[in-house]
């Protein structure tokens, strides 16, 4: 598979298939086109016995900055088969590995979507961030179930209630990334697990990869659909059009009366 979408590029090479956010003038937020063809690329690549192991990677500077608001609030997730959500289901079952290259800010979705990924390597510049709760919001990913597993009870609680960045090197202890690496060579790297990966036996690695997180996957799929539940109602009470509006206008959101 080859696609030269602006935004989203794929491109599959010696079973690897790399993804690649490309819109780094809007920081690579994400939107509702984008995440479908999110989706179609893992949805496919569950099914290609071409490719065994995808590559999720952005630029030096930047992953992503998450939902790009605009979007987001002209076509805001109305149902589960929504592109956000179909992304979201395919990258949390997906059977075969999948390394990700996280430089610069990886806010939002940018930072939950490396839950479900297996090899994590992050810039010394990486940034992550969960501001749900500053946007009027409800974490998704099945953040909630898997940050609280990750970092212990009360880090997950300060990032999820603070929504605040912490740095490549916490993420680093608390098991987020497996190694933080200059910027500029963090996409080889990733490149070079996954050349290393796709050499091994590929029904060893889906059914490596299907006994670390079996028992958990039905888990996370059903916390993720409550999210999604809590996520596409709190998108219309006051907090989060207060939150939204304030970010379009570029001011302080006033959140006194939510």
């Amino acid at each position: 598979m080859s696609n030269t979408s602006r935004d989203i590029l794929v491109h599959d090479e010696g079973g690897v298939r790399t993804i690649t956010f490309n819109r780094v003038e809007r920081k690579n937020s994400i939107t509702t086109a984008m995440y479908a063809q999110l989706a179609d690329a893992y949805e496919t690549a569950a099914q290609d016995a071409a490719v065994r192991v995808v590559v999720l990677q952005g630029d030096a500077a930047v992953f992503s900055a998450g939902n790009d608001i605009g979007d987001f609030l002209q076509q805001p997730p109305s149902t589960q088969d929504a592109p956000v959500f179909r992304f979201l289901r395919a990258i949390a079952t997906f059977p075969k590995p999948v390394v990700a290259a996280v430089c610069g800010p990886a806010v939002g979705i940018g930072t939950t979507m490396l839950l479900h990924c297996d090899l994590v390597y992050a810039g010394d510049n990486a940034a992550f961030s969960m501001p749900f709760v500053n946007l009027g919001l409800c974490p998704e990913a099945a953040s909630s179930l898997l940050v609280p597993q990750m970092m212990g009870y009360h880090r997950a609680a300060e990032a999820l209630l603070l929504g605040e960045p912490f740095m490549a090197e916490a993420a680093l202890e608390v098991g987020l990334v497996n190694r933080v690496v200059p910027p500029t060579e963090c996409n080889a790297i990733a490149q070079a697990q996954a050349r290393k990966l796709a050499a091994k036996p590929l029904s060893a690695l889906i059914e490596t990869k299907r006994l670390l997180k079996q028992g958990q996957t039905a888990a996370v799929l059903e916390r993720m659909a409550e999210e999604g539940v809590s996520f596409g109602r709190m998108l219309r009470e006051p907090a989060a059009r207060e939150a939204f509006s304030a970010f379009m206008a570029k001011r302080s959101p006033d959140f006194s009366k939510c």
